[in-house]
């Protein structure tokens, strides 16, 4: 059975921005492809609510390898008693990497969300952040404002699908959502993560769909 879109469904889009295509500092695995149909599903306007979120970096972020000597991207250590992954430079506030994707129409967004910009505290989940110095994560707000709005369910997509999408629809369920990752309009950081993915999804009752998986109820 489909699920189906009504007022309670919200469309998440998640980190839609240059760093994370091809060319760019943190490139997703066929990140461009997802492109053409967000703008689409977009430009339809089948949902109510609409949040982007927005990868918002500041200089020498306590997540990029540059930050600490005799390390390299991808390489993991321990920040604030947790493993943190090490990126490349990316999504750094006010550059054009860091820009919401110029050839999607975002006016049907009625939130763009900004995350990551702790210095200290990376952001990988549109509703709270990494784990921070006192060892919580600091929610972002996100949860409070679907809630507001009579939210139910979300539907994410964006990149990357084995971090921030997966984070993102995990601590939605976490919260009380219900939630379902669209497979098509995401990609990972690399393709070897898929299966664990989906293992991961299924495990915490999170549903796997196609876009047009999904009815207008």
């Amino acid at each position: 059975m489909s699920p189906a879109i009504n007022e309670r469904t919200a469309l998440i889009v998640v980190d839609v921005q240059p760093d994370f295509m091809p060319g760019g500092a943190l490139a997703c695995h066929e990140g461009d492809a997802i492109v053409p149909g967000i703008a689409r599903l977009l430009r339809a306007r089948r949902f109510r609510h609409v949040v982007a979120t927005q990868d918002w970096h500041p200089a020498g972020h306590a997540s990029f390898a540059s930050s600490h000597p005799d390390t390299q991207p991808f390489q993991q250590i321990a920040l604030h008693g947790q493993p943190q992954t090490l990126w490349p430079d990316h999504c750094m506030q006010g550059t054009p990497g860091a820009a919401l994707h110029p050839d999607i129409d975002w006016s049907a967004a009625d939130l763009i969300l900004r995350k990551g910009s702790d210095p200290q505290v990376d952001s990988y989940s549109a509703f709270r952040e990494n784990h921070g110095p006192q060892g919580s994560r600091p929610a972002t707000g996100l949860a409070g404002w679907l809630r507001e709005r009579g939210v139910e369910e979300v539907l994410v997509c964006g990149l990357a699908r084995d971090v921030c999408v997966l984070w993102t629809a995990q601590d939605a369920v976490a919260l009380g959502f219900r939630a379902w990752l669209a497979w098509d309009l995401s990609r990972p950081v690399t393709p070897d993560s898929d299966d664990a993915t989906r293992a991961s999804l299924q495990s915490q009752g999170i549903g796997v769909v196609d876009a047009a998986d999904f009815a207008i109820a």
